[in-house]
């Protein structure tokens, strides 16, 4: 088996790499813990409290813990004093001593919310292997600009171990920029990680960009309008890579209307309809899609829709399926239908809602209040339409509507 290289394997010794992934993780899992709350872990210091600056109680915190020790693998004998010394430098720490005992693996979470993100194990060699495709790819970057968590496999990927691949010093994170205030921050020789709706809005700024600032996108196929904007707006190049949390990374481009060439470690399985990774190992792994592929030739494929039908909303994958169901819960709702607004409405979910007995006026606010107690705000839809019916076809099934002009 290739050895991963020593700077690569003990990952965690980078102090604001390790601090970005774990900051991001306690942030986003108490977040989803105080739902409707957003929760930002850019600029915390080491010196935080949980406790007493975030005011993370006891069930929380054991929470925290839980999922750190999920993600990196550490040893149940670390949670425990977690519970006690609540700063994050001695949540840092402990996570430095685990991954020093075994730091072979991480877990990873599913984005996307239907009651129970799935965990998916990557083996850091396997990391490894896509960091290693991935740098032949983007050679001549000298900086890398974060949009995305750190903490999810493909900002883990792009912002903490390919930095160390390319030798890279500088991880700046600039999420929670204005496209404008971003654009004003690049400099010549950036890579910019960030996903479709931040591509989306960036293209719709002004002004140009410095030369020789490349751009990469993921989590789910950029539109092609997308990538024409940003190009015109002075991007050298926008590598579009498709992935899942489930797979790693599979396959890229950076012609917008091209191909995905797979990574050279995949092979198209023609019997399962799936793919087959040469492990650095030398052992073959099969590996199942969440999305239907159309293949052109054994190297060369695009996606055809979600197999599970989640979509995309602000780089997260939500379920509109379940969502209708939380609707549906409501005491007023007497059925509901949600879907992702088309490219023309905007990039979130809507509703149509069938109130009961022809309920009441402020349905919509109450039902928005109510939904923020229980979903991630990618979650919420942004907009509602009533009626006495669901929109549906003349074959009985559900269809598309318009958007209330004052919804």
């Amino acid at each position: 088996m290739k050895k991963i290289p020593d700077h690569a394997a003990r990952w965690w010794r980078d102090g604001p790499g390790l601090q970005r992934v774990v900051a991001d993780l306690l942030a986003w899992e108490l977040a989803a813990l105080r739902p409707g709350r957003q929760i930002q872990a850019p600029s915390w210091p080491s010196s935080l409290d949980l406790r007493h600056d975030l005011a993370a109680d006891s069930l929380e915190l054991m929470g925290l813990a839980t999922a750190l020790a999920t993600q990196l693998h550490l040893q149940q004998a670390l949670e425990a004093p977690l519970l006690v010394r609540t700063r994050l430098a001695d949540w840092l720490d402990a996570a430095r001593t685990g991954l020093d005992a075994d730091g072979s693996a991480l877990t990873f979470r599913t984005s996307g919310s239907s009651g129970a993100p799935k965990p998916c194990t990557h083996p850091l060699a396997w990391l490894w292997q896509e960091v290693e495709a991935l740098a032949t790819l983007l050679p001549g970057r000298r900086r890398v600009v974060s949009l995305v968590p750190s903490h999810h496999i493909y900002g883990f990927l792009f912002t903490v171990l390919l930095p160390r691949r390319l030798g890279i010093a500088t991880v700046c994170d600039l999420r929670g920029h204005a496209p404008a205030t971003l654009a004003a921050h690049l400099q010549s020789g950036d890579l910019v990680i960030g996903h479709p709706d931040l591509w989306r809005a960036f293209g719709q700024g002004a002004g140009l960009l410095p030369p020789d600032v490349v751009g990469v996108t993921s989590t789910a196929p950029c539109p092609l309008d997308v990538a024409h904007a940003v190009l015109a707006r002075g991007l050298a190049r926008l590598l579009q890579v498709y992935g899942s949390s489930e797979t790693a990374g599979v396959g890229w481009r950076d012609d917008p209307s091209g191909d995905y060439t797979l990574l050279p470690y995949w092979a198209h399985d023609e019997q399962s309809d799936g793919l087959v990774r040469q492990c650095p190992d030398g052992t073959r792994q099969s590996s199942a899609l969440q999305d239907r592929l159309r293949w052109r030739d054994e190297r060369h494929f695009l996606p055809d829709g979600r197999i599970d039908q989640a979509v995309q909303v602000g780089g997260v994958n939500v379920f509109p399926g379940y969502v209708a169901e939380v609707l549906r819960l409501h005491p007023a709702v007497l059925d509901a239908s949600v879907r992702r607004m088309r490219p023309d409405e905007g990039g979130r979910l809507k509703a149509f809602i069938v109130p009961r007995d022809g309920a009441a006026a402020d349905l919509q606010a109450a039902l928005h209040d109510w939904l923020r107690e229980r979903l991630s705000a990618a979650e919420c839809p942004a907009a509602y339409t009533f009626g006495p019916r669901l929109p549906r076809g003349a074959s009985g099934k559900l269809t598309d509507w318009i958007i209330d002009s004052d919804a």
